[in-house]
């Protein structure tokens, strides 16, 4: 079976184009070779793809014939992703929510009871 059709098969992807577009791209690895959407896949095989900013790790355990319901998606793979990919995402979220770039417009109304917040602390101490 080919890779794309399996990440199809396996709803990692929601169509077999993104699935096929991803492959290209270089996001989906076997072996840690980027692998080509035509690759055909064998059971007992490691994938990973790069989803989200995350590295999801698969193993294949069967090929189904054809596309599968999510219910019966833990019959053809396993998840073996690390915890600690989560966890990387966890923290990009919360680094990303108080970053602004500077120049990116006013500061909303928190922004600026936030900055007075701050300012009333510092004068406090002196």
């Amino acid at each position: 079976m080919r890779i794309d059709k399996y990440l199809w098969c396996i709803r990692i992807f929601k169509t077999r184009s993104i699935a096929t577009t991803a492959c290209k791209k270089g996001q989906v690895k076997i072996d840690a070779k980027s692998v080509k959407p035509s690759r055909d896949i064998f059971g007992g095989e490691l994938i990973v793809i790069r989803k989200n900013q995350i590295n999801y790790q698969i193993k294949a355990l069967a090929l189904p014939e054809s596309r599968v319901g999510a219910k019966l998606v833990d019959q053809y793979k396993k998840d073996v992703t690390p915890k600690e990919e989560f966890e990387k995402m966890e923290l990009l979220k919360y680094s990303k929510d108080y970053y602004r770039e500077k120049g990116a417009g006013r500061p909303t109304k928190k922004d600026r009871r936030d900055i007075d917040d701050y300012q009333e602390d510092t004068t406090e101490d002196i």
